[in-house]
């Protein structure tokens, strides 16, 4: 192996009474993919803020290309070749991807003027998304692209900077299957053309597929260094929470009880020749497995009344209704945990309080005036009961990690006694152990008879959750799977039409 482009030896962090890292050393050499694991709080974060300049150590040195130092600036950072890729992109809607590519760095024209030379920016980024693989103009605007799209112009911005070390902060996160196979092709073009990469994921799967080495974190110490044949998802997870996978998942306690929801031949508007039967019972986990674009959002948001069925009839607990509103879903104990929580599931400036009540705002008012008292009780129940890790329930909730944003969603419906849940990409953008605790918290639940519908692209999730699984193919059902008979295979199988 080359020597390393960037070495961090012993580097610690303290913060008042935090000890964000300690004692952590790694290097990544020219051309090499590093796996950087770790639930949240790990230390991860005050890592890369560290590479990047923005964080100085407390102790220990970082070497780049072999000149030491006990820390690095922002200016010094980027003057050596490191870029960052965030999760949440940093980009300009309405301007182009090559106006975004050199965001203040734009050629310019002669004469007294010095106008930006528009054609020249084109001409240059053209060859950078070439590189990419991109199959957009450089003159596309930016707000017209797709998520995957977008991150191609982040990494063409960090090529036009010539940059040796990208750092990719859960780059795949909200990614389809198919874009994020396209991720990772792109990673292995930058690989072969020498520039280094850091890889910080949840989802263990696509780490295992891509890193050549993996760091893992653990309460801000480096507890394990995995080379390429020691990477699996076990060992990741045994070293980032300390026991083995297999404790994530739990089978029920009880065989499910009656129907609590029948879709007989529900019709989307999305598919509206395409008929779905389907049958979630009280105790149950059923798994909703299929492609993107399948169908399985769709559905979920007519069971919900978000989209009325265009035909068929739904039936609660053995009775015919109708649900043309969340408002009519809410009132027969259905409700919906979305898979983008933060624009369709909290309000992110109001407190933990103000998110659980939301919902059912009414039922905590005394002559036309909100009871707090009554609020604050019923918000502190959920938050114990939850584990909802906050100081007390008037923080706000822009402020919690995406495991505790998920709890309060949860705890908004848990306060109206549901009968049906569904919950769209439950896991989606958390770590490893809020994963386990929202795991856990299914299970109870669906012991506790309420009926669980899950949405989800995580074959590991589907198989090791659901009690069934029914899989979508181009808006109706392909096939059911009973628990004993779950594989990727067999899903994937039916996934692309294959019965």
């Amino acid at each position: 192996m080359p020597d390393p482009f960037i070495q961090i030896s012993n580097v610690s962090k303290q913060y008042p009474g935090v000890l964000a890292l300690d004692g952590v050393s790694l290097s990544v050499a020219p051309g090499e993919v590093l796996g950087i694991v770790g639930e949240n709080g790990a230390g991860k974060s005050t890592l890369m803020k560290i590479l990047g300049g923005v964080v100085e150590p407390t102790s220990g040195s970082i070497t780049v290309d072999g000149i030491e130092s006990n820390r690095l600036t922002v200016a010094g950072s980027m003057a050596a070749g490191i870029a960052f890729v965030h999760q949440e992109l940093n980009l300009f809607e309405n301007l182009t991807a090559a106006a975004n590519i050199f965001i203040g760095r734009e050629p310019l024209k002669g004469g007294a003027l010095r106008l930006i030379d528009d054609k020249r920016m084109t001409e240059l980024a053209a060859p950078l998304l070439k590189q990419l693989g991109a199959e957009f103009s450089p003159d596309t605007l930016v707000g017209s692209l797709s998520l995957a799209e977008m991150q191609l112009v982040e990494i063409a911005k960090s090529l036009s900077r010539k940059s040796r070390l990208i750092i990719m902060d859960e780059p795949t996160s909200s990614l389809t299957a198919t874009e994020t196979e396209r991720l990772i092709a792109v990673i292995g073009a930058l690989k072969a053309g020498g520039v280094s990469i850091v890889f910080i994921s949840h989802r263990l799967m696509e780490v295992e597929r891509c890193a050549d080495r993996v760091v893992v974190l653990r309460d801000g110490k480096q507890v394990a260094a995995l080379d390429r044949s020691q990477i699996n998802a076990d060992t990741m997870i045994r070293q980032m929470i300390g026991r083995d996978l297999k404790t994530l998942y739990r089978t029920p306690k009880a065989p499910p009880g009656t129907p609590v929801l029948e879709l007989d031949k529900i019709r989307t508007s999305h598919w509206p020749d395409r008929a779905v039967d389907l049958t979630v019972r009280h105790g149950e986990i059923v798994g909703l497995a299929g492609l993107v674009g399948s169908g399985r959002t769709e559905l979920a948001c007519t069971i919900f009344g978000l989209d009325p069925p265009r035909g068929g009839a739904i039936r609660i607990d053995g009775r015919s209704t109708r649900i043309d509103t969340p408002r009519d879903a809410i009132e027969r104990g259905i409700h919906l945990i979305p898979e983008d929580r933060k624009r369709s599931g909290l309000v992110l400036d109001f407190s933990i309080r103000d998110n659980v009540t939301l919902a059912s705002l009414s039922g905590y008012a005394r002559g036309g005036l909100v009871d707090v008292g009554a609020e604050n009780s019923i918000a502190e129940t959920q938050r114990s009961k939850l584990d909802i890790r906050a100081r007390d329930v008037a923080l706000g909730v822009g402020s919690l990690s995406g495991g505790n944003q998920q709890k309060v969603v949860l705890a908004k419906w848990l306060s109206m006694a549901p009968r049906l849940l569904i919950f769209d990409e439950p896991t989606r953008g958390i770590d490893i152990g809020a994963k386990n605790e929202i795991y856990q918290l299914m299970r109870d639940l669906a012991d506790q008879g309420v009926g669980i519908l899950m949405i989800s692209s995580d074959m590991e999730e589907i198989i090791g959750v659901s009690d069934r699984v029914a899989v979508m193919h181009e808006g109706a059902i392909a096939g059911f799977l009973e628990r004993a008979d779950l594989s990727e295979p067999a899903i994937m199988s039916l996934a692309v039409g294959r019965h």
